[in-house]
């Protein structure tokens, strides 16, 4: 058993994603475009571009969209060219933060994100701080009441890498990140649909707050979230009740 309320974090983080929706849409487009201009514009064969559309789809992207930002990747549009930036930090309390970038100039990203930290309580700090306490992996979650047993086994055979049940219930499926989505694919034909997957920096090891310091830490995720040029956001911080 591991875990504090999982189950609730994720549908937390999940909710806010879908309240800025409009900013959901550019961000996933650039991560279309990336996708698509490294391993081509067909999703069937480039499992990263796959990903992407998947989380367009799952908050209503329209498909003129999804279609123009896999154009400008294969080059059929004109399109921006976009370098891939890690940042790494100190929440409250001294959490660990990563914050993941696509951007067209560095300069104004690394400028947003030390002052999004500085302003927030946090401290921007060198590459490899934190980077060891998370794991590069794939994580499926499922809901609490989901038969343990049965998705234990059918994961298994699907070639995960860990299976996780945690204190409120809810079950993680942990995969290598090159098998997500084949396990992901597997789980769905053996009738399991996760409320909740992506490829992630999982925190090996998490750190709950409360109170006044689990608000600090959640305006400083917000802050960063907020930022045009940052596409996901990784802590070993999970905020209490």
């Amino acid at each position: 058993m591991a875990g504090h309320s999982k189950w609730a974090n994720i549908q937390h983080r999940k909710g806010r994603q879908d309240e800025k929706r409009g900013a959901a849409f550019s961000k996933i487009a650039k991560e279309i475009t990336v996708a698509a201009k490294m391993g081509g514009g067909d999703p069937s064969f480039n499992p990263r571009l796959r990903m992407a559309v998947d989380k367009g789809k799952a908050v209503n992207m329209p498909k003129d969209k999804i279609e123009n930002a896999i154009k400008k990747g294969t080059g059929e549009l004109e399109g921006v060219d976009y370098i891939e930036i890690r940042y790494e930090g100190y929440g409250i309390g001294g959490a660990a933060v990563m914050v993941d970038c696509l951007t067209d100039n560095r300069t104004r990203t690394v400028a947003d994100v030390r002052h999004a930290f500085n302003k927030h309580g946090g401290n921007m700090g060198t590459d490899g701080c934190v980077a060891f306490q998370f794991k590069h992996c794939g994580q499926l979650l499922f809901a609490p009441g989901t038969d343990e047993a049965t998705l234990m086994d059918a994961a298994i055979e699907a070639g995960a890498e860990d299976v996780i049940t945690n204190d409120d219930g809810s079950i993680e499926v942990i995969t290598p990140p090159a098998d997500y989505m084949a396990v992901k694919d597997a789980l769905e034909a053996a009738g399991f649909t996760a409320e909740f997957g992506q490829v992630t920096m999982k925190a090996e090891n998490e750190t709950e707050l409360t109170g006044e310091d689990a608000a600090k830490m959640q305006r400083l995720l917000d802050a960063l979230e907020s930022l045009d040029d940052v596409q996901e956001v990784y802590t070993s911080v999970v905020i209490g009740d």
